[in-house]
């Protein structure tokens, strides 16, 4: 499980894998950008996403939520007209609405990193028995911040695409024990051990 059984024959999957995934993130450029290729994968699988990265970067203007609460019916069919872009309206109408959303928190606490870092008392969790594969779709801490985030107005902000964002930008380190990233990860950064909390749809990677 050298690399979390990710599929070491996609560049684009390992270098992701290697340098982005599951590193703590404070930049809330980046957490939008993150968050929002969570919004458009659902449905869709993680390849997909990150080859059409750039498109989505071009789309979105690298991810500047400030530009994206703005954009208007013109921008929509912009996008929509995009070539190699996925073409779903609700989607795209989504990450505009999150956008407006994600604004509304970082007026009330300075940034969303703080905000989502708030959850963990800004510690990388290391949940019991997940380096050794058992990996939740879902918990109790996703779950408890995707009831937020849809209270405050965002979309397509499930336990499980929350989960997914929790693992992508640190907050839950779930790489493998005996992945490099896993220990180059928890020397650099304050870590909390805590018990698996309220865990739904539990899969061994030895199972897949």
């Amino acid at each position: 499980m050298a690399y979390c059984d990710w599929d070491a024959n996609r560049d684009i999957l390992i270098k992701y894998h290697n340098e982005e995934w599951g590193v703590p993130l404070h930049d809330d450029q980046k957490q939008f950008e993150f968050l929002m290729m969570e919004v458009m994968q659902c449905g869709l699988s993680w390849n997909m996403m990150m080859e059409k990265r750039e498109i989505f970067r071009a789309c979105f203007e690298g991810f500047d939520y400030d530009k994206v609460a703005e954009y208007e019916e013109a921008d929509i069919q912009r996008i929509m007209d995009t070539a190699g872009m996925i073409r779903s309206r609700r989607k795209i109408e989504a990450v505009i609405n999150n956008a407006r959303c994600f604004q509304q928190i970082r007026e009330e606490y300075g940034s969303f990193s703080d905000y989502i870092w708030s959850y963990s008392g800004g510690k990388t969790i290391l949940y019991n028995k997940h380096a050794d594969g058992w990996i939740p779709a879902s918990n109790g801490l996703s779950e408890r911040i995707s009831k937020d985030l849809k209270k405050r107005g965002f979309k397509y902000m499930g336990g499980i695409t929350v989960y997914s964002h929790l693992q992508a930008c640190g907050i839950i380190n779930d790489h493998g024990s005996d992945c490099p990233c896993y220990k180059r990860i928890n020397d650099s950064y304050p870590t909390a051990v805590k018990r698996r909390d309220k865990e739904r749809n539990i899969v061994y990677y030895g199972d897949k």
